[in-house]
């Protein structure tokens, strides 16, 4: 007999979703929305839905695996876990423990996915990854502007007079808020959608300005030229709760509009007409997670945040420079389960270069990796290096699901749980503020382990296994402790299964900042210590023609690599009804320059690689872009990541996958 129960979604996600699951005969039938869910409200989308098809595949790996002669063979789970931990002990005793390496990144939300740095620390500490190949620049850079990265409630939309979408399809990545601007709209608020490709959000908006790729930033800078031409600046909030801005004015004067209007190209007249917009407030901006994948990705969310500092949009209902919301993860108690203080040792690698820091470590050298919530052979940049780098060390452990690619060059492939077979709390720390409760509804098929379990018999095979031996529930009570007098608790989010987190729904609205000023800060002065500069600079994107002229008559093009629709990242491909295959969106000029039709086949390449794939002709890309999705497996004709720069950000923490030059030509199907 069916039986249907609340749970959530555990995808790396903007909207943090309730769910219905359907269960029969111990398997689940069907993944639908929780109409009682107070923000999505029963609509989810098909990357939700396809957690169905991920949790019945055939493909899922069932039992562990250890390739031997270049075949992968079955294992026990006790052999498994006897010769990964054998080798632990061996790596440190000889090398000592950083000449481990945990590659993770966030592929699921779920609080105890956490629990991995845990045994990492009580292992002695090992190398470590730094940054994120996704929003580390925005984040940097708001903690530079703000002190803290946070974002208004979704309900505070209703106060915004004009909403300004940055950088940011929500009708893809953040469904939920999408219908909010519908409502918003329909109650008489102004949309604005500022983006290199015309997408869905754009069609709903007032006005779509459409911008060459990685010049937001001067774009901003040029609104504010434009704020201060006109006196629509805030002095009020500038005198008295800013740091910086004589600094800032200093820098306007070396650049003119007409030199911004013919690198970003956007006509003068609208950096004049947002520039009334941003006065007109209360006005939102909600910037999205692209612009900082650039060279010059930290400058780009400072100028935008600068723009509605100077505006006087920050700390008022309606208001704000909306990235990240991260006072949402910071309700939980994540020392208690990552026990910091038990490192002994550590090392560090950015995420982006961790390819090229493999190949180059030494004392000690990378002995083994361990890999998590991730497949980094198509999601980290230039893609040949990292197949290089991760095949050259001695062993590869990867946690999966699926034989990915990253789980295709590994020595053992541990085979995991999804979320419906195991209990858990999943939040978004990019969009509301609510923290969902999933519960166990499934056993695993086969001999399928939890991560959790994993750690804990790797933990008691090394000697400090009485770390691990708690419940599943006493590990989620330890993350909840600082919210027991808020009255969250365990119990209350079994019987609710959607609480809301304590957190400040208008930010910095007793304009106090979380900086070394106490106010918000033009010229930052953690930027004065991390960097030896906290000044805001008119940077551009390295790879571009007013910054590697010679480059670009190499390779004329921008290539964007947005996320895809229906795979959350590299997640979902192989599990299409219909194989995936390579779509290279091109802008109407370059088809047109090059005879290129739709359904075409071409070469797309640059000095770091090549992908071939089939046309799509974009009537409203900006002119000289070409844009394919990530994550696409290389079986399937990917990783556009071959193609990426492994460069890092101005501010050192993002990636920059987006500042990328490439080619195209023609070729036969």
């Amino acid at each position: 007999m069916a039986e249907t129960h609340q749970s959530a979604c555990p995808l790396n996600c903007w909207d943090s979703c309730g769910f219905q699951v359907t269960i029969e005969n111990g398997k689940v039938t069907k993944v639908d929305g929780d109409p009682f869910h107070p923000i999505t409200k029963g609509k989810i989308c098909g990357r939700g839905r396809m957690l169905e098809t991920r949790a019945n595949s055939s493909k899922r790996l069932l039992q562990p695996l250890k390739k031997v002669n270049g075949e992968f063979k079955p294992i026990s789970w006790d052999r498994a876990i006897d010769e990964i931990a054998a080798k632990l002990m061996e790596i440190k005793n000889k090398f000592g423990s950083t000449a481990v390496l945990h590659s993770h990144d966030y592929a699921n939300n779920g609080i105890l996915k956490n629990v991995d740095q845990r045994f990492f620390n009580c292992y002695g500490g090992v190398t470590e990854l730094t940054g994120s190949l996704c929003w580390g620049s925005g984040i940097e850079a708001q903690h530079w502007d703000f002190g803290n990265a946070h974002a208004h409630a979704p309900e505070d939309l209703v106060n915004s007079k004009n909403i300004i979408i940055w950088g940011r399809n929500v009708a893809r990545t953040n469904m939920h808020f999408y219908e909010n601007l519908l409502e918003a709209k329909q109650r008489g608020a102004r949309i604005f959608v500022i983006d290199p490709l015309f997408n869905g959000t754009a069609k709903i908006a007032d006005q779509f300005i459409s911008i060459k790729p990685g010049m937001d930033g001067l774009l901003a800078a040029g609104i504010i030229k434009e704020i201060l031409r006109l006196g629509l600046e805030d002095h009020s909030f500038i005198d008295h709760y800013t740091y910086g801005f004589t600094d800032l004015l200093e820098l306007l004067h070396e650049v003119s509009l007409e030199e911004i209007s013919r690198m970003t190209e956007v006509p003068i007249e609208i950096m004049t007409s947002l520039a009334k917009v941003y006065a007109d407030k209360p006005t939102s901006t909600y910037m999205g997670l692209g612009m900082q994948r650039y060279s010059n990705g930290g400058n780009t969310i400072r100028f935008i945040d600068a723009v509605a500092a100077v505006s006087g949009n920050i700390g008022i209902p309606g208001g704000g420079a909306n990235y990240a919301n991260l006072q949402v993860g910071q309700s939980f108690v994540f020392e208690a389960l990552t026990l910091p203080g038990r490192k002994l040792k550590s090392r560090q690698f950015s995420i982006m270069k961790q390819a090229e820091d493999i190949i180059a470590a030494k004392d000690p050298k990378i002995e083994m990796i361990i890999v998590t919530c991730g497949n980094p052979l198509t999601q980290v940049p230039d893609s040949s290096v990292v197949k290089k780098a991760f095949s050259s060390v001695p062993t590869l452990v990867v946690i999966e699901q699926f034989m990915t690619d990253t789980a295709q060059i590994a020595d053992y492939v541990l085979p995991t749980t999804m979320a419906f077979e195991e209990e858990d709390l999943y939040y978004s720390s990019m969009y509301h503020h609510y923290v969902n409760y999933g519960p166990k509804l499934i056993e695993a098929p086969g001999e399928v382990r939890s991560d959790l379990w994993i750690w804990t018999e790797l933990a008691g095979r090394l000697g400090f296994g009485k770390n691990f031996a708690f419940s599943r529930e006493e590990w989620l009570q330890m993350c909840l402790e600082q919210l027991a007098e808020k009255r969250i608790s365990l119990e209350r989010l079994k019987e609710l299964h959607t609480l809301e987190l304590p957190v400040k729904k208008v930010p910095w609205a007793d304009h106090h900042f979380d900086t070394p000023s106490g106010k918000y800060e033009f010229t930052s002065c953690l930027g004065q210590t991390k960097s030896g500069n906290g000044l805001l600079q008119l940077s551009l994107p390295l790879e571009s023609k007013w910054s590697s002229i010679e480059l670009a008559k190499k390779y004329p093009y921008s290539l964007l690599t947005i996320h895809p629709l229906r795979s959350n990242h590299s997640q979902n491909y192989h599990l299409w009804k219909n194989e995936p295959v390579v779509k290279v969106e091109v802008a109407k000029n370059i088809a047109e320059s090059l005879d290129l039709h739709n359904g075409d086949h071409v070469r797309v390449w640059n000095d770091r690689g090549e992908i071939k794939g089939v046309v799509w002709i974009g009537i409203k890309i900006h002119h000289d872009t070409i844009n394919i999705d990530e994550g696409i497996w290389s079986k399937f004709g990917g990783p556009v990541n071959i193609l990426t720069s492994s460069r890092p950000s101005d501010n050192g923490l993002g990636s920059t996958l987006y500042d990328c030059l490439v080619t195209i030509e023609k070729i036969e199907a």
